[in-house]
């Protein structure tokens, strides 16, 4: 009986990439896979097929043989399903092991999972005042943490002793189990994958070669940090397994807000009460910043939500973004006088009496625009 082409067989094109061609397998293979049909003939034999077909074509030089001159060029290098597939291009097992890794948790990688690892990273938030984000600071924080155990060197043994090869694994970390027609590679339950066994624990760390401890570290806070911002201490973080490297700490920048200035990026902004007198004739206010007061003056006829721009009296974020130094900017707030006397009040109304629209063009201008609104619903 002739054989199908095996592009045919995996359903796939004949320029198909070898993920294509995995893909196509595993779908096949997870279908007709004779412990998930049982006493089905059939399925058997379209498993069979499917895995010959993969077998070669994901296989470089026998796809090239096989495109080339079709089944006589591979069919002595190919298999016929479960007895292993011999040649150069390895064996059944292999592939099925490749293609199927993931799902049986990296099986066929062949190496050991024990050994050395690096520790995990920590993060730290660090909440600052707006001055000391603004200026840079040079804070202690102290960050709990496990670092390497003095006593064993981070080996987990006693003192004077040292781990021996696990005897279940022979020091592999993993050992060999069959599942259904298979041989699934799983983490040693003896060892849990380090491939040793520490026979008398360290005292300290109780065989962990890691002990927690409280670290105290000094931050360097670049001046214009802002929220969000972080700082990356390398190594700080919690220390490796059987010796390996530590992680890293971030520093987490988080700023208070402040109970004069808002900050927008490298601009800073205020708000500045100012009297009906001095908004109306005009004036001079002494207005805060970050490097003292300066004078601000106010013209005549100051609406409320007017805003001045201070140059340069913002935040310098030159070393933590580039770009120099923002800007100040204080809007005012004309304030309506309160707990008027007699004498004031009378003041303001023969004031009121001698004022005309002109001299209140917002109120005027607003007063036309709700006319028009209105006017509009009824028409």
């Amino acid at each position: 009986m002739a054989k199908r082409d095996y592009y045919e067989v995996l359903g796939v094109e004949r320029d198909a990439s070898e993920q294509a061609i995995k893909k196509a397998y595993r779908r096949l293979a997870m279908k007709f896979h004779p412990d998930r049909n049982p006493d089905d003939a059939d399925a058997e034999s379209k498993f069979k097929e499917a895995s010959e077909a993969a077998e070669v074509l994901l296989d470089s030089e026998k796809r090239q043989a096989y495109d080339q001159f079709g089944h006589s060029a591979v069919d002595g290098s190919a298999g016929s399903g479960f007895g292993g597939f011999g040649g150069a291009g390895g064996s059944f097992s292999s592939i099925f092991e490749d293609v199927f890794g993931d799902i049986f948790g990296g099986a066929g990688s062949g190496g050991r999972r024990g050994g050395p690892s690096r520790g995990a990273d920590l993060r730290y938030v660090l909440t600052l005042d707006l001055e000391e984000a603004v200026r840079g600071c040079n804070p202690k924080i102290k960050v709990p943490t496990l670092v390497e155990c003095m006593e064993c060197l981070g080996s987990g043994a006693k003192k004077g002793t040292t781990p021996i090869e696990c005897p279940q694994c022979g020091g592999m970390g993993q050992i060999t189990a069959r599942q259904g027609i298979f041989s699934i590679q799983q983490t040693c339950p003896s060892c849990g994958g380090a491939g040793k066994i520490i026979a008398e624990p360290c005292p300290a760390c109780h065989g962990q070669g890691r002990v927690q401890e409280q670290k105290t570290l000094s931050v360097k806070v670049p001046p214009g940090v802002d929220t969000g911002d972080r700082i990356r201490l390398a190594g700080q973080g919690e220390a490796g397994s059987m010796g390996g490297p530590s992680g890293d700490l971030y520093v987490q920048i988080e700023v208070r807000n402040h109970d004069i200035f808002e900050r927008h990026g490298e601009h800073l902004y205020c708000d500045v009460p100012v009297s009906f007198v001095d908004a109306a004739l005009g004036g001079e206010l002494e207005v805060p910043t970050l490097d003292g007061r300066v004078n601000l003056k106010i013209p005549s006829e100051t609406q409320t939500g007017k805003q001045f721009r201070l140059r340069g009296k913002g935040v310098n974020v030159t070393q933590v973004r580039g770009g120099g130094t923002g800007d100040l900017y204080c809007r005012v707030i004309v304030e309506t006088p309160v707990n008027l006397t007699g004498k004031q009040k009378d003041l303001l109304r023969e004031f009121a009496a001698q004022t005309n629209e002109k001299q209140r063009p917002q109120q005027t201008g607003w007063f036309d625009r709700v006319k028009h609104f209105i006017d509009s619903l009824t028409d």
